[in-house]
């Protein structure tokens, strides 16, 4: 289970490009990166406010009726993965998202890849507001996203018996939650990633004063990525 697939091996490459991303990852960094230097180059502060109002995720939107809000009582809990509260926040997830999304993106294609982004920034929403129900918190980030992405690879791109090779990940066999507890180099990922992931919780990061970067939606991204990756994931070796 831990050798990759002779039959869908790519033709190896000697000194594969450091900036080697799917085109479905750049088209990702690149609208979060221009709708954070519009909103900070060419909008004012009362502008800036309105679009958090209408774009980040706010639990308390929830206390009401869909009839007494706006469009974006349906579409803040996607919208809000693509605003930033500084472009310190910008370029921690930006780089996150081009460490792993690549690999999920390569293995995935970009129409499933779209699909699963969509879904985890709901769950990581979802998984917030049921921890911070009615709060007015508004929360922005590609984190939860990010995190689904960091949990979906956990389930392949490390092998149980060999090291990380970021051009070929995508190539390896799916493993069961079972084989996971085996893989000391997973263990030793989730560990790491939820440190980074608690960072938020004691202050870590760049936020605006309307904003917040939600750790839990960090947690929610990560069990929705892991635990329902099979359901994306259309190989079988």
């Amino acid at each position: 289970m831990n050798e990759i697939n002779e039959e869908h091996r790519e033709p190896a490459q000697p000194n594969p490009p450091i900036f080697n991303l799917p085109n479905v990852i750049l088209l990702f960094l690149l609208i979060m990166v221009a709708i954070h230097v519009a909103r900070d180059m060419l909008l004012s502060d009362e502008q800036n406010l309105q679009v958090l109002i209408n774009g980040a995720f706010i639990p308390q939107r929830y206390l009401f009726s869909f009839s007494d809000q706006n469009l974006a009582y349906f579409t803040t809990p996607v919208t809000y993965s693509f605003l930033h509260g500084g472009y310190g926040h910008l370029a921690v997830n930006s780089l996150w998202l081009a460490a792993f999304g690549a690999v999920v993106a390569r293995r995935l294609g970009a129409v499933r890849f779209v699909i699963f982004w969509v879904l985890s920034a709901i769950a990581s929403a979802a998984f917030f507001a049921g921890l911070n129900w009615g709060q007015a918190v508004p929360v922005i980030g590609a984190s939860g996203v990010v995190s689904a992405l960091m949990g979906a690879a956990a389930r392949f791109a490390f092998p149980l018996g060999g090291r990380f090779v970021r051009e070929k990940a995508h190539f390896l066999p799916r493993q069961s939650f079972a084989d996971v507890l085996q893989n000391r180099t997973v263990l030793i990922y989730v560990g790491f990633w939820f440190v980074i992931s608690l960072l938020p919780a004691i202050g870590f990061g760049a936020s605006s004063n309307a904003s917040t970067i939600a750790w839990e939606a960090h947690i929610g991204g990560f069990l929705f990525g892991f635990l329902l990756f099979d359901l994306f994931d259309h190989k079988d070796w």
